[in-house]
């Protein structure tokens, strides 16, 4: 069929519908929401079969859909109604969840349902959770509901009459008078609800120095105490701050704009609060926990941890939005040092859930004096990383991949000897979007993978790959189908499989002859030379595409037309 995917944002559960149905053979084209006579004139121009629209703010107009079959995705239970759902199932602590596909009509969520999957709700941030176990539900729904209207014989289900027996629920837009943190009363668990439902937007308005910010995200910190509503301490960019009974860590902070003023961008939470920051203890947690502080949880959170099984070292990260500045680069690059230290045979990089890596960290960059001097600090220190992945020949090194991976974050993971990820990540080989050549030694890694024809492909079309493609194409070694919670415990079981075989120290030194090989055939320093040679133009040079497409893109803007023409 030809699917119109109509979408607010081309996000993460966008892009992974638009590469499954793909995957179908289906065609499809996208087109975002907000311009009505666009979308008129996209139907018209197109002829779609059905109008898929996985992500939307705003409404179908009317005679779209009365004219189309128009099926919305929405996150939540059948008879639950509104904007909010998945912020409010958050906040309230609901466990039991689940996706809806339904046929849009005039009153917004009350259409026919033509599918639904239901799904658990850890106690995470929204964002994650939307990821992995609402995108596992809502695809899940969403290929079920494409494969009924397919079929022609299928009859949704209508909200109302004497079959429809589901309690419906009208759950209005999540206010920030509703979100807002008491902090002499609210106990931890409260607040971070109340962090989680808001991490990536809104984020939760409150006040730090006599200034309003959005605070974004929320982790449980287990040993330090303050007054409520005090900072307390710092790690690794994030902010301790006490609650009623307990402590929090805030990855990140959003100045709220002024009046007239410029928009603001959300960063580490210290960067952003700058010279407002009190003078306040950096309380690191170890890199490899003891026994003790594994089984208790005693660290609390950390966004950088190493530890070991027998002879399998696992090296995990999770930067917010899978985002990566100069400062983050180099804090996993000095613990990947660390983990060479060690006596394992493999190496896994990765493993949790969501984001491997989307590369290097867009919105620091905007926000700093001289962006393209942050810009150019930031890819050199992706380059320091993955120069030391490619180059590590005395044991096995697996990118585990619980989530997506874009741009310099996937060709992270192709530094490793194998890539293993979730049957729903999702992968974006590319660069061109933000008006990149790329670095991270992609010109060596991905043709080396997938062949110089497969990699060109991949680099010019810049669409997003499913996990089956990307394993059918050899981006990937292997997928495993795993839910977001088993992804971590399934790799470490099969990476001990890997150090366990009589092939794995075969394997190491036949990576370790033909790095050699490479090696004399063209050094890794010739491609990082000549990746970052066009890198430096495309930084430095006035009027360069990159800068303003980086700007939309940080300030959630429609690229400058025209400019994506000229990268």
């Amino acid at each position: 069929m030809r699917i119109l995917l109509l979408a607010s944002a081309f996000n993460s559960l966008s892009q992974r519908l638009h590469a499954e149905l793909r995957d179908r053979r289906h065609t499809v084209d996208v087109r975002l929401a907000g311009d009505d006579r666009e979308l008129r004139a996209s139907i018209r121009r197109l002829s779609p079969d059905l109008l898929l629209a996985p992500m939307l703010r705003t409404a179908i107009p009317e005679d779209v859909w009365s004219a189309l079959t128009c099926l919305v995705v929405h996150p939540g239970p059948p008879g639950d109604r509104g904007p909010s759902s998945l912020d409010r199932a958050v906040q309230e602590g609901v466990t039991d969840w689940g996706v809806t596909v339904l046929q849009a009509e005039a009153e917004l969520d009350a259409g026919p349902v033509w599918a639904w999957e239901p799904c658990r709700l850890p106690p995470l941030g929204k964002s994650d959770l939307y990821r992995n176990e609402v995108s596992d539900a809502a695809v899940r729904a969403a290929l079920l509901a494409v494969e009924r209207f397919a079929s022609g014989s299928y009859a949704p289900r209508p909200q109302h009459g004497a079959e429809w027996r589901e309690p419906v629920r009208v759950r209005p837009f999540l206010r920030q008078e509703e979100r807002r943190i008491d902090w002499a009363a609210d106990s931890t668990v409260a607040v971070l609800r109340k962090l989680r439902a808001a991490d990536s937007q809104p984020g939760v308005l409150d006040a730090l120095g006599g200034t309003e910010w959005y605070l974004h995200g929320g982790h449980p910190e287990p040993q330090l105490r303050g007054r409520p509503g005090e900072l307390i301490a710092t790690r690794a960019g994030a902010v301790c701050r006490a609650t009623a009974d307990g402590a929090v860590w805030i990855p990140e902070l959003r100045r709220r704009r002024r009046p007239g003023g410029p928009p603001t961008v959300k960063l580490p939470a210290v960067t952003a609060l700058g010279e407002l920051l009190p003078a306040l203890p950096e309380v690191a947690a170890p890199l490899m926990a003891t026994d003790a502080d594994a089984d208790a949880d005693g660290r609390g959170w950390t966004d950088i941890a190493y530890r070991e099984e027998g002879p399998v070292g696992f090296l995990r990260f999770a930067f917010p939005g899978g985002a990566m500045s100069t400062g983050h680069c180099r804090r996993l690059l000095e613990a990947y040092r660390f983990a060479r230290r060690r006596p394992t045979t493999v190496l896994v990089l990765g493993g949790g859930r969501d984001f491997f890596s989307n590369g290097i960290h867009l919105n620091v960059i905007e926000a700093a004096p001289d962006p393209a001097a942050e810009s150019w600090a930031n890819i050199t220190a992706m380059d320091d990383l993955v120069a030391e992945v490619l180059t590590t020949t005395d044991r096995l090194v697996v990118a585990a991949l619980g989530g997506n991976a874009a741009a310099g974050g996937a060709m992270l993971a192709l530094a490793a000897d194998e890539v293993w990820c979730r049957r729903g990540s999702v992968l974006n080989p590319h660069y061109r979007l933000m008006g990149l050549h790329g670095s991270e030694y992609w010109t060596y890694s991905l043709p080396r993978r997938v062949g110089p024809t497969e990699a060109e492909r991949l680099t010019r079309q810049a669409l997003p790959v499913s996990a089956a493609t990307a394993e059918r194409i050899g981006l990937v070694d292997r997928v495993l189908d795993r839910g977001p919670q088993e992804f971590g415990p399934d790799t470490a079981r099969l990476a001990g499989l890997l150090a366990a075989s009589p092939a794995a120290q075969r394997r190491i030194a036949a990576k370790k002859a033909a790095r050699e090989a490479d090696e004399l055939v063209k050094p890794l320093a010739a491609y990082r030379e000549e990746e970052l040679a066009v890198m430096h133009r495309q930084f430095f040079t006035p009027g360069s595409p990159y800068h303003a497409l980086r700007t939309a893109f940080v300030h959630k803007r429609p690229a400058p037309e025209g400019l994506l023409a000229r990268t």
